[in-house]
C-alpha cells in the first residue's frame, strides 16, 4: 500500500491544503507528490475501528487497486491519520492508523474517459448534528497517467501499478479545517454512469495510557 500526499492537479489547492496542515504542525512535503509506504495489514472493511486517542481524523480518498494479474479497479478508503503523531512525522503518523477500504471497486477502463466528473465527498458528526466535510471532484487532483508516471520504481511495473498494490491517490480539502469526529462516511458518486461507491465507520477511541 501507498498513499500519495499532495497530489492535488492546481497547485493553489495543494498549497490551501499544506497551509491548513500546517496550521496544525505538519510540515511542508520536500516535493510534491510525496509517496508514503504503509503496512497493507491497515487496510480493513470493518464498521467499526480501534485508534489510539482521539487526535485522529479520517479523509477520504478515491483508490487505485491493482489485482494479481496488474488488471486496475477504483475503490474508496479513507487515509486516517493521527494528527498529533502527523506534527512529529507523516509518514509515522500514516502508518498508525488503520486505513478503512470499501467493498465495492469498478474496473478503471469503464470511468478513465469520464474521470473528471467522478464526486468524492465525506461527512462527519459534529455537535450532534452529520455535516459536510469534503466534496470536489477528481478533476481537482492528479491524473491516473500523471500520477502513474510519478510512482517511484518500487511501485510499478511497466507503466503502471504493480500487481497487488493499493494506491490512495488523493484528497480534496476539507470543509471548516482538519478535525476529529467520532463517525466518518464517505462517497465515489459515478454522474456519469448513476451509480456510487460508499463505506462509513465508527471510531473506537483507545484510552492512551500514560
Amino acid at each position: 500500500m501507498a498513499i500519495a500526499g499532495w497530489a492535488g492537479r492546481d497547485q493553489a489547492n495543494v498549497q490551501h491544503h499544506i497551509d491548513e496542515l500546517a496550521a496544525i504542525g505538519v510540515k511542508p512535503p520536500s516535493s510534491v507528490p510525496l509517496f508514503y509506504r504503509a503496512s497493507a495489514q491497515l487496510l480493513t472493511q470493518a464498521e467499526n475501528v480501534e485508534m489510539l486517542g482521539g487526535d485522529g481524523s479520517g479523509e477520504a480518498e478515491v483508490c487505485l487497486v491493482s489485482d494479481s494479474a496488474g488488471r486496475l479497479w477504483v475503490t474508496l478508503a479513507s487515509d486516517h491519520t493521527d494528527r498529533k503523531l502527523e506534527a512529529v512525522g507523516v509518514a509515522e503518523s500514516k502508518q498508525l492508523c488503520a486505513k478503512p477500504v470499501a467493498r465495492q471497486a469498478w474496473p478503471l477502463a469503464a470511468i478513465r474517459e469520464h474521470w473528471d466528473a467522478l464526486e468524492l465527498a465525506s461527512e462527519i458528526e459534529e455537535n450532534g448534528q452529520v455535516v459536510t466535510y469534503q466534496q470536489g471532484t477528481l478533476a481537482e487532483l492528479l491524473d491516473i497517467e500523471t500520477l502513474l508516471a510519478k510512482l517511484p520504481a518500487a511501485l510499478k511495473q511497466g507503466e503502471s501499478l504493480a500487481p497487488n498494490t493499493l494506491l490512495l491517490c488523493g484528497t480534496v480539502p476539507a470543509i471548516g479545517g482538519i478535525r476529529p469526529s467520532p463517525r466518518f462516511s464517505m462517497t465515489l458518486t459515478d454522474p456519469v454512469l448513476n451509480r456510487r461507491l460508499s463505506h462509513s465507520y465508527t471510531v473506537i477511541e483507545l484510552e492512551v495510557a500514560q
